[in-house]
Protein backbone atom coordinates (compact mmCIF):
# COMPACT_ATOMS: atom_id res chain seq x y z
CA UNK A 1 0.00 0.00 0.00
CA UNK A 2 1.10 3.44 -0.20
CA UNK A 3 1.26 6.97 0.96
CA UNK A 4 1.98 10.01 -1.09
CA UNK A 5 3.41 12.67 1.18
CA UNK A 6 2.48 16.38 0.20
CA UNK A 7 5.34 18.72 -0.13
CA UNK A 8 6.80 19.52 3.30
CA UNK A 9 5.22 22.22 4.49
CA UNK A 10 1.32 20.66 3.49
CA UNK A 11 3.01 17.43 5.44
CA UNK A 12 4.04 19.15 8.52
CA UNK A 13 0.34 21.15 8.31
CA UNK A 14 -1.47 17.67 7.91
CA UNK A 15 1.28 15.06 9.84
CA UNK A 16 -1.44 14.06 12.13
CA UNK A 17 -3.46 13.17 9.26
CA UNK A 18 -0.57 11.53 7.98
CA UNK A 19 -0.50 9.02 10.91
CA UNK A 20 -4.37 8.54 11.00
CA UNK A 21 -4.16 7.50 7.37
CA UNK A 22 -1.25 5.66 7.74
CA UNK A 23 -2.38 3.41 10.70
CA UNK A 24 -5.73 2.79 8.94
CA UNK A 25 -3.77 1.37 5.57
CA UNK A 26 -2.47 -1.31 8.17
CA UNK A 27 -5.61 -1.93 9.90
CA UNK A 28 -6.86 -2.15 6.37
CA UNK A 29 -4.26 -4.98 5.86
CA UNK A 30 -1.14 -3.57 4.11
CA UNK A 31 1.43 -5.31 5.74
CA UNK A 32 3.99 -3.06 4.68
CA UNK A 33 3.28 1.13 3.45
CA UNK A 34 5.68 2.48 0.63
CA UNK A 35 5.16 6.49 1.80
CA UNK A 36 6.33 8.60 -1.40
CA UNK A 37 8.31 11.68 -0.68
CA UNK A 38 8.61 12.29 -4.62
CA UNK A 39 6.51 15.68 -3.69
CA UNK A 40 8.79 17.03 -1.13
CA UNK A 41 11.42 19.23 -3.17
CA UNK A 42 13.07 21.05 -0.88
CA UNK A 43 13.50 19.20 2.37
CA UNK A 44 14.21 20.34 5.85
CA UNK A 45 13.72 19.56 9.28
CA UNK A 46 9.96 19.58 8.90
CA UNK A 47 10.34 16.79 6.55
CA UNK A 48 12.48 14.87 8.75
CA UNK A 49 9.80 15.40 11.47
CA UNK A 50 7.19 14.26 9.11
CA UNK A 51 9.19 10.90 8.20
CA UNK A 52 10.18 10.39 11.97
CA UNK A 53 6.45 10.60 13.19
CA UNK A 54 5.33 8.40 10.68
CA UNK A 55 7.76 5.87 11.51
CA UNK A 56 6.53 5.83 15.29
CA UNK A 57 3.36 6.12 14.29
CA UNK A 58 3.50 2.47 12.30
CA UNK A 59 4.72 0.68 15.50
CA UNK A 60 7.05 -1.08 14.45
CA UNK A 61 5.60 -2.73 11.10
CA UNK A 62 7.31 -1.86 7.68
CA UNK A 63 7.34 1.89 6.81
CA UNK A 64 9.87 2.88 3.19
CA UNK A 65 10.32 5.97 2.03
CA UNK A 66 10.24 5.79 -2.00
CA UNK A 67 10.96 9.05 -4.32
CA UNK A 68 13.02 10.90 -2.10
CA UNK A 69 15.85 13.42 -3.88
CA UNK A 70 19.07 13.65 -3.14
CA UNK A 71 18.71 16.88 -0.20
CA UNK A 72 15.69 14.37 1.77
CA UNK A 73 18.35 11.30 1.64
CA UNK A 74 21.38 13.04 2.69
CA UNK A 75 18.95 14.52 5.75
CA UNK A 76 17.63 11.44 6.38
CA UNK A 77 21.59 10.00 6.60
CA UNK A 78 22.38 12.86 8.88
CA UNK A 79 19.70 12.93 11.48
CA UNK A 80 19.94 8.54 11.58
CA UNK A 81 17.09 7.71 9.56
CA UNK A 82 17.98 6.51 6.68
CA UNK A 83 16.68 3.20 7.49
CA UNK A 84 13.10 4.30 5.89
CA UNK A 85 14.99 4.08 2.39
CA UNK A 86 14.95 0.90 2.68
CA UNK A 87 18.58 0.23 1.55
CA UNK A 88 21.17 -1.83 3.12
CA UNK A 89 23.91 -0.53 5.13
CA UNK A 90 27.28 -1.18 4.09
CA UNK A 91 29.22 -3.03 6.52
CA UNK A 92 32.82 -4.25 6.86
CA UNK A 93 33.02 -8.01 7.08
CA UNK A 94 33.80 -8.85 11.46
CA UNK A 95 37.17 -9.43 12.18
CA UNK A 96 38.63 -12.65 11.16
CA UNK A 97 36.39 -13.36 8.26
CA UNK A 98 38.27 -14.20 5.20
CA UNK A 99 36.33 -13.32 1.75
CA UNK A 100 37.97 -16.05 0.31
CA UNK A 101 39.74 -19.22 0.62
CA UNK A 102 42.59 -20.02 -1.38
CA UNK A 103 43.74 -23.62 -2.04
CA UNK A 104 47.34 -22.57 -0.47
CA UNK A 105 45.75 -20.66 2.65
CA UNK A 106 46.68 -21.64 6.00
CA UNK A 107 43.71 -22.43 8.40
CA UNK A 108 42.99 -19.66 10.85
Amino acid sequence: MRLVLPGAEEALRDVEGLCVRLGQLYEDGAAAVECDAAAVTAPGLGAVEVLARLRVAARGRPLRVTGAGPGLRALLELVGLHQLLGEAEEREPPGGVQEGVEPRDPPL
